[in-house]
């Protein structure tokens, strides 16, 4: 790791390679694998919310992943808010025609109901780190937006929690799903920023309200190399904006060239 950057293999997980040496490694890499297989044979894969069998390296069943929200077309070029109604080409929303983000554009591709949700929960306040395979996918799925391709992210930066939450939690949720598609996709992952402020919870806070609760909550880690950079902010839910948008004014503060997002889900 360098300022920051983490570079992994990600055939295998930071478990396994913290606890293997490098003498060692290419010997056990094999039998890690033929382990997996075998425990795949003993213990047949299965649908993380209905039990139903799966394929292997499939984490839901066809019939929870068909049930999933997508977002489609016409949707908000900025925040990604589904419109239902008949429009021909990009539209922006009247929240975002009406204020200036700090970051180009949110993007998500799926509506957090249903099945999103709850995996959403399951995964952040229960626990559930195996359902990170399902998110990631999902997550992997915004990236692969147009509007993040152009031009392609030099650094995943991953909204962080502040310490005492860090604390009571014991992971980051932000931060795991950045690490799977950074590794899934070939992106560096930086943890470029740091929550100095601990915030009152905002999930019964009005627009207006997040925006005040979260000035000044966040500044940069230990010398992050974002100046010159194009950044996209990693995070599980797009409500508001405000959280986003309070990370991109600090990152573009340092100096970075563009801040943009992707989450699994828009509220």
């Amino acid at each position: 790791m360098k300022n920051g950057v983490r570079r992994v293999n990600p055939s295998i997980s930071p478990s396994i390679r913290l606890s293997i040496g490098p003498l060692l490694g290419p010997l056990l890499v094999p039998l890690i694998r033929s382990g997996r297989t075998l425990l795949s044979l003993l213990y047949p894969p299965h649908c993380a919310l209905c039990l139903a069998p799966t394929r292997p390296g499939n984490h839901l069943c066809r019939n929870c992943l068909q049930s999933a929200v997508q977002i489609r077309a016409p949707a908000c070029e900025v925040c990604s808010l589904p419109f239902y109604g008949l429009i021909d080409g990009p539209f922006t929303c009247p929240n975002c025609a009406q204020r200036r983000w700090h970051f180009k554009c949110a993007v998500a591709c799926y509506l957090s109901r249903g099945v999103v949700r709850d995996l959403v929960h399951r995964f952040k306040y229960q626990r559930a780190h195996h359902l990170r395979h399902a998110l990631g996918r999902w997550l992997g799925e915004s990236l692969a937006d147009p509007r993040l391709q152009n031009p392609l992210p030099d650094l995943l930066v991953p909204v962080p929690l502040h310490p005492a939450k860090l604390r009571k939690r014991q992971f980051n949720q932000s931060e795991i799903l950045a690490h799977w598609v950074g590794q899934t996709h070939g992106f560096e992952v930086c943890n470029a920023l740091k929550r100095t402020r601990h915030t009152p919870t905002q999930t019964h806070l009005s627009r207006r309200h997040r925006m005040e609760n979260l000035r000044g909550a966040f500044a940069l880690s230990k010398n992050p190399p974002v100046q010159n950079r194009h950044l996209i902010l990693i995070d599980d839910v797009l409500t508001t904006g405000a959280t986003l948008d309070a990370c991109a004014h600090t990152l573009l503060r340092a100096g970075a060239a563009s801040v943009r997002a992707a989450t699994v889900a828009r509220a």
